[in-house]
């Protein structure tokens, strides 16, 4: 290694310091069984390494004394075959004793402990997903028994470097030295079974391959030392007649990838391969990206974006809580990761960067919130997003569709919260969203699809909210569909019954939840229908009022119903009111709610409702029906012990 490690005098020993518990779990995770694919720690030290000069060219933007007469930033990997040792180099923004003990010895990052508690050791598929909560720098332990960090913090003194090291059991000890140059070296002492063989990582055409594999893309050189073939001369020859040679490595560097920002280059430029690999650099996802867009936008705003749409769902993708955004840079000068401000909350998901020509250099978290430029930015993600989606849903390309279906699978409940969060999005959105009817299985079917297959006479698309498919199936609101063949959408989300508050049409066609307020089929029902209802309604309504009274403080009214065939009795909620499964989701959540209550229908047909006129039994019968409407609709009891006891004594009587 080219620093000095001659130890501070009044500092000659080094201090041992224990590892966080999480650092200590993940290392014991890494160094046994969590990464299938050990090269990996080349794009994770290598990208290390890229971030810390990126965070020196963004503080030297105020105060370039940081450079030090040294602004030339670059990456060097150095290979010692002799000490069988492979040094990543870096002159960015270095650290200090404080930050190697916060950076090196603990994980920061929201999320890593629920993360941890979760993983395990025989999904390996978990273990992929730890570059997410940064703590990529302990992959070194993959390949190597031991790990040195020598670094030295851009402005501070020469003899205030630090000395990191560990052998990744638990502890690790800091101590004070002298560092000239400013920056970080992390020193990797590989381990017998990675340092031997042909496919050794001490082969330098392996490190340039796996350069070339996971960081080709990075904006600065990743420089190796040149090699050159030297000669034997014969000394007894006059000509000097070469007698042969071998490879040897000079003092100069050369530079081992196209240190240009992929992004930059146009669109016809870059291979598929290469989009992939950039992706899995900043995303830290072993997954290919399921489809991505790379377009420079012109106009009042001019910026490049270049955005991914992940195969896999994150496992905290409904923490809303948690860090997500894009790589926010500006001309080309990195400014921060996880720009949230970039993107709408329901397209958390996507990865990619946003490289802008307006911003100012200096901009902070809390100007993004405030810019018109950054608002131009983000609703013009939005939209290429959702075109991107688009083209998906609605190609004729079977590959095309089965990516959307994959899409749909892992996001779809989340784009759906945009329903209520980006109004001027909303048709967009709407036109992407896929449900299972009562008449076609799986996530088939778009409203498009259902306005289409719609009756002569339909003037509403109808659907109904529950908690499972197999009770939105079998609920009593769809008996008078089924016998009257009118399809209803079966929404089984949690989220659907929030997201439909703020959707009330589509395409010019009102939206229906044949749950809420009164069932009017229009012209599906003929006049005759309408008559036999309404003898009905007047024939039942001394009943009516007897469960009126009885049900009293339980059921806002009780009616006759029109949309019951099978079923005695079902709740049904005015529109505009919460349904029993939003309530009970909201009471779950700890929400205050407001009290409201149901109305109960009653089937005039139905030999249990027949049965109730002059029962002696009417107040038990009356509670259980309600207690069973209750059910049926996904609602939860107040009082189980005293429904069951109602139904044995009706049972034994």
């Amino acid at each position: 290694m080219s620093d000095n490690h001659q130890a501070d005098k009044q500092n000659p020993e080094p201090t041992k310091h224990s590892f966080e518990a999480e650092v200590a779990q993940i290392l014991h995770l890494v160094t046994h069984s969590l990464y299938s694919n050990a090269d990996i720690f080349v794009r994770e030290l290598v990208s290390n390494a890229s971030d810390a000069c990126d965070k020196l060219r963004f503080e030297a933007t105020n105060d370039d004394s940081l450079y030090e007469d040294d602004g030339e930033l670059r990456i060097r990997i150095d290979i010692d075959n002799d000490a069988k040792t492979i040094s990543f180099i870096d002159n960015g923004i270095g650290m200090n004793e404080t930050d190697a003990i916060e950076n090196l010895g603990t994980i920061a990052k929201s999320g890593t402990k629920a993360f941890l508690d979760k993983l395990s050791e025989s999904q390996k598929q978990d273990g992929q997903l730890i570059g997410q909560f940064g703590v990529g720098f302990y992959s070194g332990f993959i390949v190597a028994d031991t790990i040195t960090v020598e670094s030295r913090k851009a402005g501070e003194p020469a003899d205030k470097g630090v000395r990191w090291v560990s052998d990744g059991t638990g502890v690790f000890t800091v101590e004070t030295i002298d560092k000239a140059t400013r920056g970080t070296t992390i020193t990797l002492h590989l381990k017998d079974e990675y340092a031997e063989g042909e496919d050794s990582y001490l082969e330098r055409s392996k490190i340039k391959r796996l350069v070339n594999k996971y960081s080709d893309h990075i904006s600065l050189p990743i420089q190796m030392r040149k090699e050159v073939w030297q000669e034997d001369v014969s000394e007894d020859s006059d000509d000097e007649t070469p007698k042969g040679g071998e490879m040897v490595l000079t003092d100069e560097w050369e530079t081992i990838n196209k240190a240009s920002a992929l992004w930059t280059r146009s669109a016809s430029e870059v291979e598929d391969d290469e989009y992939i690999d950039f992706y899995k650099n900043i995303s830290y996802d072993m997954d290919d990206p399921l489809t991505w867009t790379h377009n420079r936008v012109e106009g009042r705003v001019q910026y490049t974006q270049l955005l991914y749409i992940p195969k896999k769902a994150p496992m905290n993708l409904y923490t809303r809580e948690q860090q997500h955004g894009l790589k926010l840079y500006v001309k080309r000068v990195f400014i921060m990761d996880d720009a949230e401000q970039l993107l709408p909350m329901y397209l958390r998901f996507v990865k990619g960067v946003i490289d802008s020509a307006d911003l100012p250099l200096n901009v902070s978290r809390e100007l993004l919130q405030e810019s018109r430029d950054v608002k131009s930015i983000r609703d013009g993600n939005a939209r290429r997003i959702l075109t991107l989606l688009a083209s998906l849903a609605n190609s004729e390309d079977a590959d095309k569709q089965a990516k959307f279906s994959e899409f749909y699978k892992e996001f779809g409940d989340v784009i759906k919260e945009g329903l209520g969060e980006d109004m001027g999005n909303q048709s967009r959105i709407a036109k992407l969203l896929r449900y299972t009817t009562t008449t076609h299985d799986g996530l088939e079917t778009s409203f498009a699809d259902y306005k289409a297959r719609m009756k002569d006479g339909q003037k509403a698309i109808y659907y109904l909210t529950a908690d499972n498919l197999a009770a939105a199936k079998n609920s009593p609101q769809l008996e008078l569909f089924k016998k009257k063949g009118i399809e209803v959408i079966l929404m089984t989300s949690r989220v659907d019954e929030w997201a439909m508050n703020f959707l009330t049409q589509f395409d010019d066609t009102p939206l229906q939840n044949i749950a809420k307020g009164a069932v009017d089929l229009g012209d599906l029902q003929d006049d005759a229908e309408k008559e036999e209802a309404s003898k009905a309604q007047e024939a039942m309504q001394p009943v009516v009022d007897k469960l009126k009274t009885t049900l009293n403080g339980r059921a806002k009214d009780v009616k006759v119903s029109t949309r019951l065939v099978d079923s005695p009795a079902c709740l049904v909620v005015g529109e505009g009111e919460l349904s029993p499964q939003m309530i009970q989701m909201l009471k779950q959540m700890g929400q205050d709610v407001p009290e409201s209550q149901p109305t109960l229908e009653i089937n005039p047909e139905h030999p249990l409702i027949k049965k109730l006129d002059g029962n002696a039994q009417f107040d038990d019968l009356a509670q259980v029906i309600f207690d069973q409407a209750l059910l049926a609709d996904g609602g939860q009891l107040d009082d189980p012990a005293a429904y069951l006891k109602r139904v044995n004594e009706l049972l034994m009587k």
